[in-house]
């Protein structure tokens, strides 16, 4: 079975950090172990919220007892996401290097979460910076929005030739697998959004109908991220000529279902519970096109 560690924030009401994550890799056949950087009453963006930021000493506790525990020798991968400070984002790259200490094929998957189109950075100072020259040479599969893409791979994104000259940057710096989402550039219908993944082997992209929520929901990059690396894992041909296709539509398959049921429910948190059987086995299907 698929183990992975998912380190990630917490809260207590919605579906966010590894909230968003943890139960999608679960329902996908994933055995997760959870470390929690935060536990809050809920995200942050409804304004009012309580609860405590952990410690970068909390985390390494935590994987202490689970190593002591069980060992870290099963784990395939590490999956990681928003760091509220650069001391927890050391104290995840830690954990990275021990994990693939007990064992070297453990992949690090991770979600460079900066900011966006329209919000710009939204982490503190320091923290993009720190992401492009430390986490992101140290990763596997990275898997920015197209404003983060932007700023690691340090060039405007407007056409697809921008899109795969950065990924191939960044591929260039320690990631072997790059998917661009929340895509939408010069050639993008308005009525869609798309992801990209460029491999290698192959770069694929691909695009779904949009949804133009009154509030967006937060969590749908977490939830990107953790299927597509239980996909990747699924397949074990992650860097292989269609296996990346494939874990592509996976996702956006999964994505769209998610965004059906939540816009079904007219609720500003992801409908996760409803979705959970289309996770799975998702209804509508959707073909990536091979663009290199």
């Amino acid at each position: 079975m698929t183990h992975i560690i998912s380190i990630q924030s917490h809260v207590a009401y919605g579906y966010v950090g590894n909230r968003a994550a943890v139960f999608p890799l679960q329902r996908l056949g994933c055995e997760v172990t959870a470390i929690n950087t935060v536990q809050f009453s809920n995200h942050t963006g409804y304004g009012a919220f309580t609860g405590e930021v952990f410690t970068p000493a909390h985390l390494k506790d935590v994987l202490d007892g689970v190593e002591a525990l069980t060992g870290l020798s099963d784990v395939q991968a590490v999956l990681s996401g928003y760091m509220g400070d650069e001391g927890i984002g050391r104290a995840v790259l830690e954990s990275v290097t021990r994990v693939r200490s007990a064992n070297p094929g453990a992949l690090y998957c991770c979600d460079p979460v900066m900011g966006d189109v329209g919000r710009g950075f939204f982490v503190r100072e320091g923290i993009p910076a720190w992401m492009r020259d430390q986490a992101v040479p140290a990763a596997d599969i990275v898997t920015p929005n197209q404003f983060e893409l932007a700023f690691l791979s340090d060039q405007p994104i407007h056409s697809l030739d921008d899109v795969l000259t950065a990924t191939a940057r960044l591929r260039a710096r320690g990631p072997s697998v790059v998917l661009v989402t929340s895509l939408d550039i010069e050639d993008s219908a308005s009525d869609t959004i798309e992801m990209l993944v460029d491999t290698e082997a192959g770069s694929w992209r691909i695009a779904t109908p949009r949804f133009d929520f009154p509030v967006a929901p937060n969590g749908a990059g977490d939830f990107t991220a953790a299927v597509f690396l239980a996909c990747c894992l699924r397949d074990q041909d992650g860097v292989t000529c269609e296996g990346p296709a494939r874990a592509l539509e996976s996702t956006a398959e999964a994505v769209h279902a998610l965004f059906t049921h939540t816009w079904q429910a007219g609720t500003r948190e992801l409908a996760m519970i409803q979705a959970q059987n289309e996770i799975v086995a998702p209804r509508q299907r959707f073909e990536a096109e091979r663009v290199r």
